[in-house]
């Protein structure tokens, strides 16, 4: 496979490290660590747990590992741990360990054709052994994925939507708009579920 296609694969998932840590400014360090969803997703462990699936897929499958220990991906961490943020663990240090380990993630792309061969020790022995392709795909996939989880997170703290800095990517309206456009949703909804009054956890209401 050629340069060019290792080069516009990499160029999909710095858009995708990129979204996620523009979804951090402006929050203070409460908002980025509080627990928005029934299952605790906040900003700062999505970084943080991005930067562990970099280091392990870039690093260990590769046998390239990551030179700094992250105790939190050891098999005696918490459940869970990977993705919260402990109070020494601040804004800055997690973003500065994000980015060292897409530095290590983009030497390992750079030094390996995309045919290179690796191991996944916690995949099955079926699914083994994965190309350099195939990792960057899946990595490129599961970043996106977490920016988008990052969009309703921040969207929940603050009100502040955007898909990039410069480009929010959405419809032109005011807030009055939108809170029309919710309540015509919330009425298509109820025509469908037999619900005759919103619900108190309309979506509009935390507008």
């Amino acid at each position: 496979m050629s340069d060019v296609a290792k080069a516009e694969l990499r160029r999909y998932l710095q858009d995708g490290r990129d979204a996620i840590v523009w979804k951090l400014e402006g929050l203070s360090e409460y908002d980025l660590r509080r627990p928005l969803t029934p299952t605790g997703t906040n900003l700062l462990g999505l970084v943080k747990h991005l930067a562990g699936v970099e280091a392990e897929y870039f690093g260990v499958v590769f046998n390239r590992p990551f030179r700094e220990e992250l105790e939190w991906l050891s098999p005696n961490a918490d459940p869970n741990e990977d993705m919260w943020a402990r109070s020494e663990e601040s804004r800055d240090a997690t973003v500065g360990l994000y980015q060292r380990v897409w530095a290590h993630a983009d030497a390992t792309i750079s030094l390996l054709p995309l045919d290179a061969s690796g191991y996944v020790p916690w995949w099955r022995e079926a699914s083994n052994p994965v190309s350099l392709a195939r990792i960057l795909v899946h990595v490129t996939a599961e970043t996106h994925r977490h920016a988008g989880h990052a969009d309703i997170v921040r969207e929940l703290a603050d009100g502040s939507v955007g898909h990039r800095d410069g480009n929010d990517n959405m419809a032109a309206g005011d807030p009055a708009w939108w809170h029309e456009y919710c309540d015509h949703l919330e009425s298509v909804a109820r025509g469908y579920g037999g619900q005759t009054q919103p619900r108190a956890t309309d979506s509009h209401q935390h507008r």
